[in-house]
């Protein structure tokens, strides 16, 4: 087991060290660039040589590489020049990574917790009401677009009916303690439990659209793999022995459905930062998503840099994890 993990952190630095390249060159390829983006496009030729000097730009591609990179390890992205100006672009992101990460963590618990147990349901009542509405619920989440549904949703339940929060992360009138700036752990661990309640309810609506696509999918993925397995002989084996239910459906149906969920909820972890944008943008949350949109119309470049880097990083380390997981479920992956 440990030789897996050790491979697969070798492999997981060799991807980071692609995707610092990639990032690299894509931001050389951008119109203007840095010192367009600080000085603007009017500055005179030699105020530009100037300040290009300064910041190494007049050096070799492989050398600014270098730097780049040397920079990156030691946590110095640079400093804002347009979401927050002046204030280092590092700090920024971590000031709102919690927000992200909150939202983030709260749709996927409700996609897991949906999508598993009904896609189980579905599959073990193949053919049933219970299926077929299951089925078109899921394709639903599917095919409506995530911006949409946080549209839909805040319309009905925050400004028609009123029941949850319109925007935001907490009330202007609770003021709760910040420990972690995950707002509802924070108001759980000093027993601000009014404070957390708010917060809590800040995340239902945001939380809900997020969850859409991954819950379509892991309820999809969770029902094949299991209408797979129980024509498996191994299940009808198992039946015929009498063994229990709970045997059945814990050791021998659930245990080998599982391989490919747990790889799909990997790739939609990843895949929620895209869906955080537009939902954080919709509901005004405060999180990555509403900087990354920022950094990219104000061209932002050392801001821009630090969110996409620490979005393919979380996705690596996500996805290791995940290859553990996996190995821990089915040991043969281990020697593969």
């Amino acid at each position: 087991m440990l030789r897996f993990i050790v491979r697969r952190l070798i492999q997981m630095v060799a991807v980071l060290a692609v995707l610092s390249l990639l990032l690299f060159v894509w931001l050389k390829s951008l119109p203007g660039g840095t010192v367009s983006a600080l000085l603007g496009e009017r500055a005179t030729p030699q105020s530009r040589a100037a300040l290009e000097k300064v910041l190494g730009l007049d050096q070799p591609l492989w050398s600014q590489y270098l730097s780049f990179l040397g920079r990156i390890l030691k946590g110095d992205f640079g400093v804002s020049n347009g979401v927050l100006v002046g204030r280092d672009a590092l700090d920024i992101f971590l000031q709102r990574m919690p927000a992200t990460l909150e939202l983030s963590t709260f749709a996927m618990i409700i996609a897991v917790a949906l999508g598993i147990p009904l896609g189980y349901m579905a599959a073990r009542r193949h053919g049933s009401l219970l299926d077929n509405a299951s089925v078109i619920t899921s394709l639903v989440g599917v095919a409506i677009p995530v911006f949409f549904l946080a549209f839909l949703l805040k319309y009905i339940f925050a400004i028609k009916l009123g029941w949850l929060p319109v925007s935001g992360r907490q009330g202007s009138e609770i003021e709760g303690t910040r420990v972690t700036g995950f707002f509802v752990f924070d108001g759980l661990i000093t027993r601000e439990f009014d404070a957390a309640w708010d917060a809590f309810k800040h995340l239902i609506l945001p939380a809900v659209a997020l969850s859409s696509i991954p819950f379509a999918v892991i309820f999809r993925i969770t029902r094949a793999a299991v209408l797979d397995v129980v024509d498996e002989d191994y299940i009808r084996t198992a039946e015929s022995k009498g063994l229990s239910n709970r045997i059945i459906r814990g050791r021998h149906i659930l245990r080998n459905a599982m391989l490919p969920v747990t790889t799909t909820i990997g790739l939609q972890i990843g895949a929620l930062l895209a869906g955080a944008v537009l939902t954080e943008q919709v509901f005004s949350f405060g999180g990555v998503g509403n900087i990354l949109a920022e950094s990219f119309t104000k061209r932002d470049y050392p801001v821009l840099q630090v969110v996409i880097l620490a979005a393919a990083a979380g996705y690596v380390i996500v996805n290791l994890l995940v290859d553990i997981a996996y190995a821990v479920i089915d040991p043969r992956v281990r020697t593969r």
